[in-house]
């Protein structure tokens, strides 16, 4: 007798002529500007002036370095998920490489909690004072109602989530000209101060004015490594993703060495620091007149893309430790007609937002640094066990120099992260170990019960 087809069975027949049920619908130039909208995100429109309190006047410095260290952790993803395109990304990595359940599910643990703390910081960030300048409304109402939103635009497709992010990418990547354009107009009026741009803060040595404010600079760099969770609906990945994932981090980076020469040729670095709102800051000394409310409207445009990017990775990347056996099976669920891991997107967007209720905008950006270092140090670790792990299609290989680098530079990274942070990194990793020995427990009894065949 013929039995009918669920659901389930249909998603995975459908997408059995490709090896995935998701729809191949990435095409290169998406990739790129679904990688350069997620690297050019709130984190340059804020911390600026953080970097300047740091450093000085030499703002590009630090930016420069970011960019170096991003680059060396970036070949280890080109290679790996050339590799291996699946979703799942570090995870999916790390389970190859270590065969051990319990660190493959902390790394994508990891990863997952630091994608959805980052979407609920920038949640609050978009609906504190950026959103006030055109709506007085309370905060974390605001904040989950913003996540609602980004969670049905999520919901509705890979497709319009990318044409929703190429419109955003190029508002907020105008933002960032216009600073600089701004900037060679002070210049040039004889308002500006080019000898700042190589000026150090004098209360310490540059080498470590440089380091510290790198890891602050290297915040705005991140973001690349969420590409490697939609690499199953990437069309052609081997041949597209390296060439969209260098490429946008270093028309990232030449943005970023821009601004940094750019608001230091403007302001003074104390005057930087001072203010919350960096880049407006900037557009406000040029007085060339720019509205304020149009670049706020830009500067909330930004932290829209960047959570919309961020819930993306964090969807995708359920969906694909779903798939691998580290997380239930129903998370690996996607919808029939749209073909997105509705489940994951539905859990993932209420975790954020109950972050949003209970945790506050510092505590969420700070610990996401440390908690993407820890996936970082694992995915460079990875590629270099899995060289013996043979392929029968060619992939990229980065030159083994660079993963042993860009170890020691999240190593030095991580010494720069206070006590506090720690702490709540450790308690984070804490619950996920928790989570996953349930998840253990509960397989492990369903197998009992399961009846044996005679």
């Amino acid at each position: 007798m013929r039995r009918a087809v669920n659901e389930g069975d249909t998603e995975r027949l459908e997408g059995a002529g490709n090896g995935t049920v998701l729809a191949r619908a990435i095409t290169g130039p998406l990739l790129f500007v679904f990688i350069l909208g997620d690297v050019l995100g709130a984190g340059i429109y804020a911390l600026v002036g953080v970097i300047a309190g740091e450093v000085g006047g030499a703002v590009w410095v630090p930016l420069l370095v970011a960019l170096a260290m991003a680059l060396l952790t970036a070949t280890s993803y080109a290679e790996l998920v050339t590799k291996y395109p699946r979703a799942g990304g570090a995870a999916v990595f790390a389970q190859r490489a270590y065969r051990k359940p319990m660190i493959s599910f902390l790394v994508g643990f990891s990863m997952l909690a630091a994608g959805v703390t980052s979407a609920a910081g920038l949640a609050l960030a978009f609906s504190g004072d950026y959103l006030a300048v055109f709506l007085d409304v309370p905060t974390v109402p605001a904040a989950l109602v913003f996540l609602l939103l980004v969670g049905l635009l999520n919901a509705r497709g890979i497709k319009e989530s990318m044409r929703a992010n190429v419109v955003m990418t190029v508002v907020e990547v105008t933002g960032l000209v216009l600073v600089v354009v701004l900037a060679g107009i002070v210049l040039g009026r004889g308002d500006g101060t080019l000898g700042r741009v190589v000026e150090f803060d004098d209360s310490r040595s540059p080498a470590l004015a440089v380091l510290a404010a790198a890891l602050l600079a290297y915040y705005s760099f991140v973001g690349f490594e969420t590409s490697a969770n939609v690499a199953e609906e990437v069309t052609n990945v081997r041949k597209v993703y390296p060439r969209a994932l260098f490429g946008a981090l270093l028309t990232a980076g030449v943005v970023y060495v821009l601004v940094g020469l750019a608001v230091s040729v403007v302001l003074p670095a104390d005057e930087l620091a001072a203010s919350s709102g960096p880049l407006l800051a900037v557009v406000s000394a040029a007085d060339v007149g720019v509205p304020s409310r149009l670049f706020s409207l830009i500067a909330l445009v930004a932290v829209a893309n960047g959570a919309l990017l961020t819930m993306i990775m964090a969807s995708r990347l359920t969906y694909g430790m779903a798939s691998e056996g580290l997380l239930p099976s129903p998370f690996a669920r996607v919808l029939p007609r749209r073909r997105t891991p509705w489940v994951a997107i539905v859990a993932t967007t209420a975790v954020a937002m109950a972050l949003c209720v209970t945790g506050s905008l510092s505590a969420l950006a700070e610990t996401v640094v440390l908690l993407l270092l820890f996936v970082f140090i694992s995915t460079n670790i990875a590629v270099l066990v899995l060289r013996r792990d043979a392929v029968q299609h060619d992939h990229f290989r980065a030159p083994t120099i660079l993963p042993i680098l860009a170890i020691f530079t999240c190593l030095a990274l991580l010494t720069q992260q206070s006590a506090a942070t720690w702490l709540r990194a450790a308690l984070l990793l804490a619950v996920g170990i928790v989570l996953h020995v349930l998840s253990r427990r509960r397989s492990t009894k369903a197998d009992a019960e399961s009846p044996r065949v005679q």
